[in-house]
């Protein structure tokens, strides 16, 4: 079997995108993913995360560790903190575990040069969208340091959207993408700014 391949690797449908970098909190109550975080916490190896959409299941998803245990109850129910690691195809579902299982493909970027043009686009938007929704811009070190799929991580994106960056297998393409995403956010932004100014003026220019 290539190296990248990984039989019996846990895999959690869900109505969600994860992304690498991006945490994930999750209540575990099903018998059978409460299985399956018990053997995660005991190795202390990954799962991976599919969305599970109106169309079925996706192909590709992610994979994520159990970054905290926030709270474990009698019933077995748990509370953790997720994080996003790396992505992967699944190549076969399995079933005779006690919990969805697969043989899955890690996958990585195609070999690129970078594209600092598009890295830099992507920063400028990304961070003029942060400073205007929490009146903090990020400095540039922490700027440099995050990835497309670090910046995108903290931006509430429809699933479709995020499912695209997830799929994408050049750094370039995600950093495009994203640059788009952002400015779309802002201009809903701009949206929503000028209808509540209307509402707030009752349907009248005010002047003054």
């Amino acid at each position: 079997m290539p190296d990248r391949l990984v039989t019996d690797f846990p895999l959690f449908p869900l109505g969600l995108v994860a992304l690498p970098t991006e945490v994930v909190p999750l209540h575990i109550f099903e018998q059978r993913y409460q299985t399956m975080m018990g053997r995660c916490l005991e190795e202390s190896s990954e799962f991976g995360i599919v969305w599970l959409s109106d169309d079925g299941l996706r192909s590709v998803g992610c994979a994520c560790e159990i970054a905290q245990v926030l709270e474990r109850l009698p019933d077995g129910r748990m509370n953790l903190l997720t994080r996003g690691t790396r992505p992967f195809r699944v190549v076969e579902r399995l079933e005779h575990l006690p919990y969805p299982a697969g043989v899955v493909e890690f996958l990585e970027d195609a070999d690129e040069d970078p594209d600092f043009a598009a890295s830099e686009a992507a920063q400028e938007t990304y961070a003029d969208l942060v400073e205007r929704v929490t009146d903090r811009r990020p400095d540039a070190d922490e700027l440099g340091a995050m990835t497309a799929y670090g910046m995108a991580a903290t931006v509430d994106f429809g699933l479709d959207a995020k499912q695209g960056l997830l799929d994408l297998r050049s750094e370039s393409k995600r950093l495009k993408l994203v640059t788009r995403l952002f400015r779309a956010a802002q201009k809903r932004l701009d949206f929503v700014d000028r209808a509540q100014a209307r509402a707030r003026s009752n349907g009248k220019v005010r002047f003054g």
